[in-house]
């Protein structure tokens, strides 16, 4: 039987893949791997983007054009170092004034250490919750009441399967994921009565350039095949025995983004392949 779309059919499916129309958003740590899918993902459902994060500023500005291009939507960089508060705050001030209040937040910045605790480096461990936790309070802190004002807005945390769970030699990334999932169940709350939701999305093992390079250092280290890697080290707490993809993080932000998601707010949601599951 063939399928017969309408005009209004028509009109309601451009509707919903544009359904973040006019919308703003900023997206730490987005000039590449995960942050980048879930940039280009809020841009094909029509939302503005701020790009954040560190990279060669001509392929940075490359990547701006080709998302605005693709998406005919406004993209733009703002450098600010998440480290620094006032530079985390400030980016959201400047994209006010650039695109508009800040509609959406996506807290997706970090960086990683691993060692036993007694050999961590206190500048490592300072420099992780920094980055990864800190940065994510500041941000929210300079967005929630605008947001709240407003009556709408979407504040998701990427956390990690490791804000659910803890391994060996990962302290400070182990701390700062739990903090994270604990600020955005605060968060949720604060805001609950005022159109604004806050959910925390938990990968497990994402395939990313980044990922694909520790494989191959893992294999020389080890003298095991990259395959051998993969299966003993990076997926044998992942069930479903292959790495989440980008597009696939990106997907459940967009959905956290979405009006059919208004009701889901204080979420610490795995993408993680059942690792969590055990």
């Amino acid at each position: 039987m063939n399928t017969i779309i309408t005009p209004a059919g028509l009109a309601a499916a451009n509707q919903s893949r544009r359904e973040l129309d006019g919308r703003v958003a900023v997206v730490t740590g987005s000039t590449s791997g995960i942050g980048l899918a879930i940039a280009e993902a809020l841009a094909a459902r029509g939302a503005m983007v701020v790009l954040n994060g560190f990279g060669d500023r001509e392929a940075i500005e490359g990547t701006c054009a080709r998302l605005s291009g693709t998406h005919e939507v406004s993209v733009l960089y703002d450098d600010a170092d998440m480290s620094a508060p006032a530079e985390a705050a400030g980016m959201v001030e400047r994209a006010r004034r650039a695109l508009g209040p800040v509609d959406i937040l996506v807290n997706n910045a970090g960086i990683q250490h691993v060692a036993p605790i007694e050999d961590f480096p206190p500048e490592k461990w300072e420099a992780i919750l920094s980055v990864n936790l800190s940065a994510v309070f500041h941000t929210t802190r300079a967005a929630l009441g605008s947001m709240k004002a407003r009556g709408w807005g979407r504040i998701v945390n990427i956390a990690s399967a490791h804000g659910l769970v803890a391994s060996p030699f990962k302290s400070a990334y182990v701390a700062a994921k739990h903090g994270v999932i604990g600020l955005t169940k605060v968060t949720a709350l604060e805001a609950a009565e005022s159109g604004v939701t806050c959910n925390a999305v938990c990968p497990g093992y994402v395939w990313t350039p980044l990922v694909a390079g520790q494989v191959a250092g893992q294999a020389r280290a080890h003298g095991l095949s990259e395959e051998e890697v993969v299966k003993k080290v990076f997926l044998k707490e992942q069930p479903t025995g292959r790495f989440a993809t980008v597009e696939e993080i990106a997907t459940t932000v967009v959905f956290l983004c979405s009006a059919g998601a208004g009701s889901v707010t204080g979420v610490a949601l795995p993408v993680d392949g059942g690792w969590t599951a055990h």
